[in-house]
């Protein structure tokens, strides 16, 4: 996976360069989610879960706005306000932050999603739709994490630390769906131009 984290690493670096010029306010949520890591949109949804008191999951402007100051992505309320009314599509005052998350994650094409599903589905061995700890064992070999050859973690602190890459990066649960890791590698793509690229990264890395 060590490819994995250096793309991780020129993602966060490229997105905060980006950031400082870019002037459309949706590129610029994307860009300053980005900076956290890939991970870093969906951790955002996680922000907006907290404040779905009522399950609806949708959002009022002031709700909206509460997210985005809580994940401290330090954007002005003049842009969260023009946010807001982009994806307001049927002004009615409200926006279902699902689509707002899906809208915001960066497009991938279709042949970059198959060899994410393909290893997905290599690491989901109970077939279930999530990747947890045990799905992981006889995948992922934690003896030869560096930190457990040390005597510094477990075999089950190799696991969690492996899953929380793709997990929130502020409310990780140790459980990952499809969506999460395709949320993850969508904000990783962003930081490779080719498709070819792409999949030989993810066969390298999953060994498929």
């Amino acid at each position: 996976m060590a490819a994995t984290q250096r793309h991780e690493d020129e993602l966060m670096q490229a997105s905060k360069r980006k950031a400082q010029t870019e002037t459309d306010p949706v590129e610029l949520l994307r860009l300053k989610c980005l900076s956290r890591g890939a991970a870093g949109i969906k951790g955002l949804g996680r922000a907006f879960r907290v404040l779905d008191d009522d399950g609806s999951k949708s959002l009022s402007y002031e709700e909206f706005k509460k997210g985005i100051h809580d994940y401290q992505v330090g954007l002005e309320d003049g842009v969260i306000k023009q946010l807001f009314a982009t994806f307001d599509t049927d002004k009615n005052g409200t926006l279902s932050f699902d689509e707002f998350l899906k809208a915001l994650r960066p497009p991938m094409s279709n042949s970059r999603k198959d060899i994410v599903m393909k290893a997905f589905r290599k690491l989901d061995k109970t077939g279930d739709g999530i990747v947890t700890i045990e799905d992981l064992r006889g995948v992922y070999n934690a003896k030869e994490h560096s930190k457990f050859r040390n005597g510094v973690w477990t075999e089950e602190q190799v696991f969690m630390d492996f899953l929380k890459r793709f997990d929130s990066p502020d409310d990780p649960d140790g459980k990952v769906t499809s969506e999460e890791f395709m949320s993850y590698y969508s904000g990783l793509s962003a930081s490779i131009d080719g498709d070819a690229y792409f999949d030989l990264m993810m066969r390298n890395a999953w060994k498929l």
